[in-house]
């Protein structure tokens, strides 16, 4: 008889570390060095960087806002700052705004997070991995490094937007505020992309934090690394997000959050000595800066091609690089809208989790350069910065031509800002808030009589739709509708609202990954996989909006037949667990 198991706890180090790389071209790891941190290949930073070795974060310039690690009678100390006299900073280009009441002070949380960031050193090493290449997801990049209460009040209080491209913020706050609410009036007012981290789940007791958890910022979940003793082992390969780990949605106003997720356990510099590296743990605020990073070679190149430069319009260019980063996701196992059951796909625009999936940066900047496309066009993959208004163009119609639908899915993204007053405490201004759908219709232009509506997205809450649905293989044209909801009601303003929306067709995702069935990631299918789902169909049946694994036939319910096929995969291993059982670990 199984019984009840556990939930696996991973724990992690918080070390530090950050650096910045002389805008020259990636150093290519040689032929006896690995690269760290290796969460960046997960994430598909070193495929970009492969497809485009310039995007190194040359001539952008990245905001990261950091607290005090200490505080005397509510007052912060000034311990703010990463190690630059770390071997992979010492040649950063950072500069560093604080109030100066205090000498400045190291930081082992701001250390992690720019090494993540602007990180290099071609001579790391570490005991247990030997000799690697350590660089950053920007090593190129310039930065700016706040102290939390100097960015409030000298930023986001007056409404002066920092002059960065991408503000980083892995700090939270369980409830909306006055500056929560002021940084979703800066992404609103200036186009400001704002990335935080959501929180590090119920195992810190961290409901989703704001300003992550706003609906302007692109809020970050962790995706943890394996449960593997071997230290190599376990840098290299990740699962999925967990809710102990990853705090999940919905939002106490019912909104879905994380937007997004990203590995966490990266190789970081220690605080306290010049050359040396530990892991970080999984941990949002190491997945925030991957995410940041991304974005700022998405920037990167929108800004070297006349072509793509819509992507960063001084206006909504936070919800246009939003919709990209989200439609290019990759989904994880058990990636399903809002709770496990399907009553709810059609009104929570994404997972409760995973958001709209893992980072994915070549798939991402393969979304941005294949360029901007209006109503009509037909192009199976690109994005568009558009308005809608009542009165005027209630819908706008985006044409979809797939030679070869079988087998393909289409996903959608739609994203617009919510509204604040621009004056503190930064209201929310409700008024002027517009509530959008996106339809998704398969098209016969000889037998209009057999168009029929294949998926739609319809939050009445969220400022994110989001389709993922299979094409229909007898069908090659598809139109995606963005439409305003709320026609009928002639009694509210009618402003016109800014969106944008990217759109792919692609394959399905991965149903021969292991993860689908090793349930506590430890590289193998066995009896502590039964338990754990066992465990799992418990919950799902005692609390409907506990957030749990194990619906293998995605049929929206944990039951006997789950059961039965993870039977059928034990003892199924992973690649990585085969090599240690070899020796390698």
């Amino acid at each position: 008889m199984l019984t009840r198991a556990k939930k696996t706890l991973i724990s992690g180090l918080i070390v530090c570390l950050g650096a910045f790389l002389t805008p020259v071209a990636a150093e290519e790891p040689g032929p006896d060095k690995t690269l760290q941190p290796l969460a960046l290949n997960h994430a598909g930073l070193v495929a970009l960087r492969q497809a485009e070795p310039a995007l190194t974060g040359a001539d952008i310039r990245l905001a990261v806002v950091c607290r005090s690690i200490t505080y005397v009678n509510d007052q912060p100390q000034n311990d703010y700052r990463p190690n630059i006299a770390h071997d992979c900073l010492q040649d950063a280009r950072l500069t560093f705004y604080d109030r100066g009441n205090l000498p400045p002070g190291i930081s082992p949380h701001a250390t992690a997070i720019c090494s993540i960031l602007f990180g290099r050193d071609a001579q790391a090493s570490n005991p247990q991995l030997g000799h690697f290449l350590y660089e950053g997801a920007v090593p190129a990049a310039e930065a700016d490094i706040y102290e939390f209460w100097h960015f409030i009040i000298n930023n986001v209080y007056p409404q002066s937007p920092p002059d960065a491209d991408v503000v980083s913020a892995s700090i939270g706050i369980e409830f909306e505020v006055w500056w929560t609410r002021g940084m979703e009036a800066l992404a609103e007012h200036h186009g400001l992309i704002v990335v935080a981290g959501i929180g590090n789940g119920m195992n810190a007791h961290d409901p989703p934090l704001y300003p992550a958890a706003g609906a302007n910022v692109i809020g970050v979940g962790v995706v943890d690394s394996v449960n593997a003793e071997d230290l190599a082992t376990k840098l290299a390969n990740f699962s999925l997000a967990y809710p102990q780990h990853s705090t999940y949605g919905p939002t106490g106003s019912g909104r879905c959050k994380p937007d997004i997720v990203a590995p966490g356990n990266c190789m970081v510099a220690d605080p306290n000595d010049p050359n040396r590296y530990e892991p970080s743990g999984n941990w949002s605020s190491f997945s925030t800066p991957i995410v940041a990073g991304t974005i700022g070679l998405l920037v990167q190149k929108a800004r070297q091609h006349p072509e793509l430069s819509a992507a960063v319009p001084a206006i909504g260019g936070n919800c246009l690089i939003k919709a990209i980063i989200l439609n290019s996701a990759t989904k994880l196992p058990f990636w399903h809208k809002g709770r496990l059951n399907t009553d709810d796909d059609h009104t929570a625009p994404l997972d409760h989790i995973q958001g709209a999936g893992m980072i994915n940066a070549l798939a991402a900047y393969r979304q941005l350069v294949a360029g901007p496309a209006g109503p009509g066009n037909g192009a199976s993959t690109a994005w568009d910065n558009n308005t809608l208004q009542r009165s005027t163009n209630p819908q706008n119609v985006y044409d979809v031509t797939l030679a070869q639908p079988a087998g393909k899915f289409i996903t959608a993204t739609a994203v617009w800002n919510m509204h604040y007053s621009s004056i503190y405490p930064f209201e929310p201004l409700p008024e002027k808030n517009s509530d959008l759908r996106l339809e998704l219709w398969a098209v016969d232009p000889n037998n209009p009589g057999s168009n029929y509506l294949l998926d739609y997205s319809d939050s009445g809450i969220d400022n994110v739709e989001h389709i993922y649905c299979r094409a229909d293989p007898n069908y090659t044209y598809y139109e995606l509708v963005m439409l305003i909801n709320d026609t009928d009601n002639e009694s509210q303003a009618d402003p016109a609202q800014q969106y944008a929306l990217a759109w792919s067709a692609g394959d399905a995702q991965d149903t021969d990954d292991i993860l689908w069935y090793d349930l506590n990631a430890d590289g193998i299918v066995d009896t502590v996989d039964f338990t754990v789902l066992v465990d799992n169909w418990l919950a799902s049946r005692e609390a409907t909006e506990t957030y749990v694994f194990g619906d293998l036939n995605t049929d929206g319910t944990i039951d006997i037949n789950d059961v039965e096929i993870l039977l059928n995969h034990t003892d199924i291993r992973a690649d990585w667990y085969v090599e240690q059982e070899d020796g390698a670990g």
